[in-house]
């Protein structure tokens, strides 16, 4: 009887821990498609940003609700629709703004990569960001203040 129990404990220890990696890797996919958004304003192309932030609402939807709430993924959903939506250069970081709060947000709760992830923040445009590198680049002002800035975190 204990061998049965032992071994049904073990099974759905196992199911859970396949469960909760798949999970992460939601997530963590969810960051990479953040990052080329990023990118893409620190780059000041407005249709790559777009295209990227209609690849991270796909993101957005392959992570499980049991993982991160409807709500909040409803909310990073919403963001990125008006980066997506926005040809826009100014309105996309604007929207920028909102999704990396919701972004940081989410680093409380989630390792979203192996290596470390980088807060960054700009004086200028009063805003913060997710980096995957020490290095400023600077999404709200790109080329014209590639560089305003400081690391606010490193999350390791």
């Amino acid at each position: 009887m204990k061998k049965l129990i032992f071994t049904i404990l073990f099974s759905l220890f196992s199911i859970l821990n396949i469960s909760a990696q798949k999970s992460d890797a939601s997530v963590s996919r969810m960051y990479q498609d953040y990052l080329k958004i990023k990118n893409a304003l620190v780059a000041d192309h407005s249709d790559d940003a777009s295209k990227a932030a209609t690849t991270f609402i796909k993101s957005v939807s392959m992570v499980d609700y049991k993982v991160v709430s409807e709500g909040n993924l409803e909310t990073l959903r919403k963001d990125a629709s008006k980066i997506a939506d926005s040809r826009s250069i100014e309105a996309q970081r604007a929207s920028f703004n909102n999704l990396s709060k919701n972004m940081i947000a989410l680093t409380q709760k989630f390792k979203l990569a192996d290596q470390s992830v980088f807060v960054q923040y700009c004086p200028m445009a009063k805003a913060s960001w997710l980096s995957a590198e020490k290095n400023v680049k600077n999404p709200y002002y790109g080329s014209s203040m590639l560089t305003c800035g400081s690391v606010k975190a490193e999350l390791k």
